[in-house]
């Protein structure tokens, strides 16, 4: 029931809570939790260091650069920059803005069913969430993106996950948690009322459908005509049912023990898949075309988010969080290593002219919408409050998970950029332009690539031959999607560093898998969030939809969501003009638009809940206005440009024109018909999308006003129950959360044991 809030409501609401004095203290006392964090010399000089190695590194990467630049100031860069955001900055936020109480159950601790609200070890929940929230967008964004210069995507990738990114997952997680797990558009309708609520409810509904889409495309892309590939990526699904299954009933609580076995499975699953793509039955089973590998996609999206989360999502989850990080850490030490130079320029000519072949239109705000995951993603913001905040054992753990699981997916962005810049720039842009340009041989990339005006050696037939070969593919040309691109930098980098070049093809399948892993884990996991929006929009007419126990309203739910991204990424598979090269602006705008619903509907409840948060809200605020900047200045131009390169409506033009007066220059007829329906149905969504947007962030700029002046606004927030468990907020604990640890170990160990019995 919602109350009047008062100035610093929200953070005293659970001060009265009582203890149960027959359990263990559930959370440390703020004396303990202050003489963890007091400054002593070491620590200081530690964090000097830290700081002078960063800004060494940006001064590297930004001002003293010649024709080249080493690699590793990436890495330093980066590394550098993430552990003082996630040090002070987050720390911030956790302070003046969410302001958790440990002493306060959260939802999967008051409605724990064993399906949905599980309370779950933090350290599985950040796989889960990492897992989940890093799909194709750290992958894809920055290959594409790389065709622009090292400089603008590196700036935006860091800096932005810090002050943008990681405050959006991590704000986003807090406030959802404090409403019973509540998705954004539930949120959106509580905070902004009625117009701004249904404007954000749709906006999330369909925005959803092109994320998941083009997800989907990338894993289509990555797999297509590879049938090691398809073979290794195919055993990761009954890998990850095992682990479900053995954590929940055969030895519940053992995460090390099932995770050796899920790593050694996953590299059988590899090594195996290059001895049955060799045989004669593997190649005809798994050689599967773009369209087949789709459609199973669909079956597969549908049928796991309809799984319990225990058994496929969680484990899988884990599994694949436990490969990515492992080879991105690798793959950064790889480069400190090996040391690679960078020969691409800070900025490129596509960069200053706005005309490159991969994608098109000026570096702002184009670069801005192409890397979205890797800096801000709106998608997050739909697993931040559909899955995770319903697992969340604790609330200091949002920070961990929230904030840390971004900064995670940043790294892996710079990482996926690094790969695309190191390999030739030739075989970058015969990879990544579409087979409209490339005529899908290598005879025609070549005299594409060359035409180009590159600098450096011209590109060859033998060399793209040579590629594919060496990395066990028939061709590498038009292999869209960022994912190839990422595999074979990565393969280019690790096979300097261990292997030599007969290891090769064996990481580039490797990398292939764990891209495939983590993006798969988005699709599946972002149809059941949308599955969770869809249910409770229904039920505002037909109550019993918003029963997420209810089985025939999961089933019908699922399938109206997988039907509609199932249809926009069987267009992405059919474009003639390149899936990803045309739906990829469109997934970065719309994900981006979404990042500034979520950012508007926290702004709102920061404001509504008082005058002592007021002057932080500049947190919430700031990345809001530049997201909204962009987002909307691309949606412009990709609705009104007149440029067919940039513009869906001035493409459909330009192509209705040619049906018109029978011109076969741009393609046969059919392909002449898909472009028409392509742009027409990316230009129709590009205008919905920016039309809700400007609505939710108009309505969420009024509420806010209006609580300011106020001095707060009504408290939304579940009512406090105390709770009853115990766990450490980070993923290492401190010396007074493993003296707790030891006192609730028999109560936990015991609760497990009762899990298990009862086959939850």
């Amino acid at each position: 029931m919602s109350t009047p809030s008062r100035p610093g409501a929200a953070a005293t609401g659970a001060s009265a809570l009582a203890p149960d004095p027959a359990l263990p203290p559930t959370a440390v006392t703020p004396e303990q939790e202050a003489s963890t964090s007091r400054w002593t010399w070491p620590k200081i000089v530690l964090w000097i260091a830290i700081a002078l190695l960063g800004g060494l590194a940006w001064v590297m990467l930004a001002i003293v650069r010649g024709e080249t630049v080493n690699a590793i100031w990436f890495v330093f860069a980066a590394v550098c920059t993430y552990l003082i955001g996630y040090r002070f900055y987050s720390k911030v936020i956790e302070r003046y803005i969410t302001r958790p109480d440990d002493r306060r159950a959260t939802p999967a601790e008051v409605r724990s069913d064993g399906k949905d609200y599980v309370p779950t070890d933090r350290r599985v929940l950040y796989g889960h969430h990492f897992a989940a929230i890093a799909g194709a967008g750290p992958l894809v964004g920055p290959v594409l993106a790389a065709q622009m210069g090292y400089l603008p995507g590196t700036i935006w990738i860091i800096v932005g996950v810090v002050l943008a990114g990681a405050v959006q997952d991590y704000t986003v997680l807090f406030f959802s948690m404090r409403r019973g797990g509540r998705t954004i558009g539930q949120m959106a309708r509580q905070e902004l009322g009625k117009i701004g609520g249904t404007a954000a409810i749709i906006a999330s509904l369909l925005i959803m459908l092109i994320i998941v889409a083009i997800l989907a495309l990338v894993v289509v892309n990555a797999l297509g005509e590879s049938p090691w590939g398809v073979f290794s990526v195919s055993m990761t699904i009954p890998i990850a049912l095992f682990m479900g299954v053995y954590l929940r009933y055969l030895r519940p609580g053992k995460v090390t023990e099932v995770s050796i076995i899920g790593f050694v499975l996953l590299m059988a699953a590899i090594i195996g898949g290059g001895w049955v793509a060799s045989t004669e039955w593997g190649y005809a089973l798994f050689h599967l075309d773009k369209t087949t590998i789709a459609w199973g996609i669909i079956i597969y999206g549908f049928v796991a988010a309809i799984l319990p989360v225990w058994l496929l999502l969680a484990p899988r989850d884990y599994l694949s969080t436990f490969m990515k990080i492992g080879v991105i850490v690798m793959l950064a030490a790889a480069i400190v290593l090996v040391r690679p130079e960078i020969t691409v320029p800070a900025i490129t000519v596509f960069g200053q002219n706005g005309m490159g072949p991969v994608f098109a239109g000026p570096l702002f705000p184009f670069l801005f919408v192409t890397i979205a995951c890797g800096a801000l993603s709106g998608f997050h913001a739909l697993i931040a409050s559909g899955t995770t905040p319903k697992l969340i054992e604790k609330e200091k753990q949002t920070r961990f998970i929230g904030y840390g699981g971004m900064l995670m997916e940043s790294f892996v962005a710079i990482m996926a950029l690094v790969a695309a810049l190191s390999i030739d720039q030739g075989i970058y842009f015969a990879m990544n332009s579409p087979v409209a340009l490339t005529g899908g041989t290598a005879e025609g990339a070549v005299a594409f690539v060359n035409s180009l005006g590159l600098t450096g050696t011209p590109l060859t037939p033998d060399i793209l031959t040579g590629t594919a070969a060496a990395v066990g593919e028939e061709s590498i040309v038009s292999r869209t999607g960022g994912a190839p691109t990422l595999a074979l930098g990565l393969a280019h980098i690790m096979q300097q560093a261990l292997g030599g070049q007969a290891m090769m093809a064996f990481w580039y399948h490797f990398a292939i898998m764990f891209e495939a892993l983590f993006i798969l884990t988005a699709v599946d996991a972002g149809t059941r969030v949308a599955r969770f929006m869809l249910q409770d929009s229904i039920g505002a007419w037909v109550p019993r939809f918003r029963d997420v126990s209810w089985r025939p309203g999961v089933w019908i739910c699922t399938a109206i969501m997988v039907a509609g991204w199932g249809y926009i990424l069987i267009l992405g598979v059919t474009d003639p003009l390149g899936g990803i090269n045309t739906f990829f602006p469109l997934f970065g705008i719309a994900n981006q638009l979404l990042a500034a619903i979520a950012l508007a509907v926290v702004m709102a409840i920061v404001a509504r809940r008082g005058r002592s948060y007021v002057k932080w809200l500049w947190i919430v605020a700031l990345p809001l206005a530049f997201t909204a900047v962009v987002t909307i200045t691309a949606s412009l131009y990709k609705i009104f440009s007149p440029v067919p390169a940039i513009g869906y409506w001035a493409n459909n033009a330009r192509y209705r024109a040619a049906q018109a007066a029978g011109d076969g220059s741009l393609g046969r007829p059919e392909v002449v018909d898909a472009v028409i329906r392509n742009t027409a149905v990316q230009g129709t969504l590009s205008i919905i999308f920016v039309t809700l947007a400007v609505v939710v962030i108009a309505t969420a700029v009024v509420v806010t006003v209006k609580a300011i002046r106020a001095g707060g606004g009504e408290d939304t927030e579940d009512p406090a129950v105390p709770s009853r468990r115990f766990a450490p907020a980070g993923f290492l604990p401190t010396a007074p959360e493993r003296e707790l640890e030891k006192q609730w170990e028999p109560l936990l160990a015991e609760e497990r044991a009762q899990l298990a019995r009862r086959g939850h």
